[in-house]
């Protein structure tokens, strides 16, 4: 009686194939995971530092000007500064010597209007603080981001960098400002309510305004107050 004929059980080619995929597929997964990690640890827990914002010559007069009429020092139209040499204000020229005046509000504006990116530009003129402090304006609402690095010895984050981000409700409404915090989150994880003394959503000026003291003088003094997409507006009283 002869014996069943013996079937092939060695891998063939295909069989082999089949497996080199699977590898180089596991492989290459593992490492775009290892990429995104370090991309998202890098982006988000630990990110770079933030790039200051430059104003184009035209718009850097402009924030000049806001500036020369605050200025109280020293009125505009004696800024020794041409209108077009687009320098910073560190590099002006000594101003001439105060004279003596009387003092009027006659023709004084009340009124003050910055941009988002005047804002972050005024920042600027302090290199350290543009690249660790981001503000951005849109309705209502002030945000703001901050990079603080952390003390070396601190176990296990010592030399990083923590990203701190918060947003400020600013409006005007029922002839009073209307300021409230509307969160606090660091590397992307809000805050509990608890842990920020229970003024999370809180109307500051409405629940201490009417204790007297700073918020009482904040409130009085402020004729409007505007925060709208890329813009700032303060009116004071007289």
């Amino acid at each position: 009686m002869q014996n069943p004929p013996q079937l092939n059980t060695s891998p063939g080619p295909a069989s082999n194939r089949s497996t080199f995929k699977t590898v180089l597929l596991i492989v290459a997964i593992a490492a775009a995971t290892s990429v995104l990690t370090v991309w998202l640890t890098t982006r988000y827990l630990f990110p770079v530092e933030f790039k200051p914002v430059t104003l184009a010559a035209g718009e850097k007069k402009v924030l000049d000007a806001k500036i020369d009429r605050l200025d109280q020092s020293r009125p505009a139209q004696t800024s020794s500064r041409g209108p077009a040499t687009g320098r910073s204000r560190d590099s002006r020229q000594p101003v001439d010597p105060l004279e003596p005046e009387p003092y009027s509000e006659e023709g004084a504006r009340r009124e003050v209007t910055f941009t988002e990116r005047e804002l972050n530009a005024l920042l600027a003129t302090n290199t350290d603080l543009a690249r660790k402090l981001a503000i951005d304006l849109s309705e209502n609402l002030a945000s703001a981001k901050l990079l603080v690095p952390l003390d070396p010895d601190m176990p296990f984050f010592g030399g990083k960098t923590l990203k701190v981000t918060a947003g400020l409700e600013l409006r005007f409404a029922e002839g009073r400002p209307v300021l409230a915090l509307r969160g606090v989150s660091l590397w992307g994880v809000p805050i509990p309510n608890a842990w920020l003394g229970g003024i999370k959503n809180l109307d500051l000026v409405k629940e201490f305004g009417g204790q007297g003291g700073f918020w009482h003088a904040f409130a009085t003094g402020v004729e409007d107050i505007r925060v709208e997409q890329d813009r700032l507006t303060v009116r004071l009283r007289e």
